[in-house]
């Protein structure tokens, strides 16, 4: 009997289908259903998990000539304290293969998603598989993606860390509709290095409008060493008053909060 017939049969004995089971081991119902159809094997950790879930060993499920043990008499079944050494040494063997990630997927999810995400931690060999990924409404992990999504790496329609992508990104690199970042490429862009149609920060390049210490734009800039069509150069000092208006008399319908934004950027321009 294979791996795949071993799984599938004590898959349906547990009463659970692949996409619960799936759900307990914290990897997709495709892993589940190619595990049981032959076509890919579980890794060592997943094994573990699998045979405590079942109850079985691990050399029962690889190995295809043996059979399922028989239920071991009262007087051979483990004490409770050894039964918490075996659970501690596979727990151990699991942080040293896997290393440390912290797992959870909420029970309420919509449209399939779990509702709050979260893979935190460290593998062994230091690489994220798309099984370590966060991957819900709300994700939170070293790699997300949601709806709303925080990690190192993170994409989704609110986006928050290191690297950051969304239609609100904010992050070292930030990338998205408006994105804010030590280096943000976006529509609307606001960092030390920005670039979009609308940019500020310390250097800054727009299509529309630039304002930075160094501006730079295809239509109207603002800075200390500014370079466009439209020119409004720091000198001695701008008021914000002086930078609205400046941007009113060639943008007179500009998104009134995007106005006073920019203007209170090269007002505090140094």
């Amino acid at each position: 009997m294979e791996f795949s017939e071993k799984l599938t049969d004590l898959r349906k004995k547990a009463g659970l289908s692949q996409e619960q089971l799936a759900d307990r081991l914290g990897v997709t119902r495709q892993s589940v259903s190619k595990w049981e159809s032959g076509a890919a094997m579980p890794e060592l950790v997943k094994l573990i998990a699998l045979s405590e879930l079942f109850g079985v060993s691990v050399d029962y499920l690889v190995k295809e000539r043996m059979a399922e043990p028989e239920p071991a008499a009262p007087e051979d079944r483990l004490s409770a304290q050894q039964a918490a050494r075996l659970e501690q040494k596979v727990d151990d063997l699991t942080r040293c293969v896997k290393g440390t990630v912290y797992v959870y997927d909420s029970r309420t999810r919509i449209f399939g998603l779990p509702l709050v995400s979260v893979r935190l931690g460290f593998t062994r060999n230091g690489r994220l598989s798309w099984n370590n990924v966060a991957k819900g409404i709300i994700a939170v992990g070293n790699a997300a993606v949601g709806v709303v999504s925080l990690g190192i790496v993170s994409v989704g329609l609110l986006s928050f860390g290191c690297l950051a992508v969304g239609l609100l990104a904010l992050g070292v690199v930030a990338l998205g509709l408006g994105a804010f970042g030590v280096a943000a490429l976006g529509y609307l862009a606001f960092g030390v290095s920005a670039v979009g149609v609308y940019a500020g920060g310390v250097c800054a390049a727009g299509t529309e409008i630039a304002v930075g210490v160094a501006a730079a734009s295809a239509n109207t800039a603002v800075g200390c060493d500014a370079e466009a069509p439209r020119v409004l150069l720091w000198g001695n000092g701008l008021s914000r008053e002086a930078v609205e208006a400046f941007l009113l008399e060639h943008h007179p319908n500009l998104w009134r909060p995007l106005l006073r934004l920019l203007s209170s950027i090269g007002a505090n321009l140094q």
